[in-house]
């Protein structure tokens, strides 16, 4: 039996799908998905299996023009993903066109040459009508010779075999890289605070949108088959603080409550979960807080 195994990347814009399409190609919650754009900080691989060939998806955060030194370092570590990968995949907002952003990520593709694979993967097709979808298309293919357009809805699954097929026979022949169980090569503690993260991003959204972050401080694996999860909520000042625990901790229980159902649904087992808020103003400059969340802090300088 021939296999074949590689990296595919998946780059495009905040909140242009990619975190939603991995989700869909693994068939498993690997990567956190919620309305806000910039919540992918990690570079999240999640490993999909299509016949004798297994496909390490690379979920870069969205590119953007960044300000802060977190958006730099996520901005550099989603180039960095794309520049690893066996294959890329842009993805675009079929409603939104080419936006000033889409058209500076394309015009980066070329300035890089040649020797890469680059498809084009045009998503939330359903927003849009046909005829718009193929003045679109051609438009794309116009600024830049994809090797094919595949038209998706990541959330609802249009398309996105086709596309999964398609990268199958794409990535390398070699062996597997990864065992066949596995679904992501993050650390169980990362993917324990992204899920914490996320139903924090969700809650608090209005109030506190990039300016707090999750640590898995113990994960602690107990004789009954259960596990004790101890994370610990960073936000910049006690203002903050004070919403995250919401009146008579409310908020936080219920943040908890979320975070814990998943959890236990994802491990299978059941999930001791504990959290803590702690007041850092300066936790967007501490190199420990990038290297939790899988980025490298000087690729953060401006």
């Amino acid at each position: 039996m021939t296999t074949r195994a590689g990296f595919v990347a998946l780059i495009g814009e905040p909140n242009a799908g990619k975190s939603t399409l991995l989700n869909r190609m693994v068939g498993a919650k690997v990567s956190i998905v919620t309305h806000k754009v910039q919540t992918t900080r990690a570079r999240i691989r999640g490993v999909a299996i299509e016949g004798d060939s297994q496909i390490v998806f690379v979920d870069t955060p969205g590119i953007f023009r960044p300000r802060r030194r977190l958006d730099r370092a996520m901005v550099t570590a989603a180039w960095g993903g794309a520049a690893d990968a066996d294959v890329v995949v842009l993805m675009i907002e079929a409603h939104r066109g080419v936006t000033e952003g889409a058209a500076a990520i394309i015009e980066s593709l070329a300035e890089r040459g040649e020797g890469q694979r680059i498809a084009l993967a045009i998503n939330k097709i359903d927003r849009v009508q046909a005829d718009v979808l193929l003045g679109l298309t051609k438009k794309l293919n116009d600024l830049f010779p994809f090797e094919e357009t595949f038209l998706i809805s990541a959330e609802k699954g249009h398309g996105t075999d086709t596309l999964k097929q398609w990268l199958a026979q794409q990535v390398p022949q070699g062996p597997w890289l990864y065992p066949e169980d596995q679904i992501a090569d993050l650390p169980m503690r990362m993917i324990a605070a992204e899920i914490t993260r996320e139903k924090l991003t969700l809650r608090l959204h209005q109030e506190l949108p990039y300016q707090m972050t999750v640590e898995t401080e113990k994960w602690e694996d107990r004789k009954d088959g259960s596990v004790r999860i101890d994370q610990l909520i960073y936000v910049m000042r006690d203002g903050h603080k004070g919403i995250v625990l919401g009146n008579k901790g409310e908020t936080i229980k219920a943040l908890g409550k979320a975070a814990r159902e998943e959890l236990t649904e994802f491990l299978d087992r059941k999930v001791h979960l504990f959290l803590q808020v702690k007041v850092r103003p300066n936790w967007l400059e501490e190199s420990e807080r990038y290297s939790e969340m899988g980025l490298d802090f000087k690729d953060g300088n401006a």
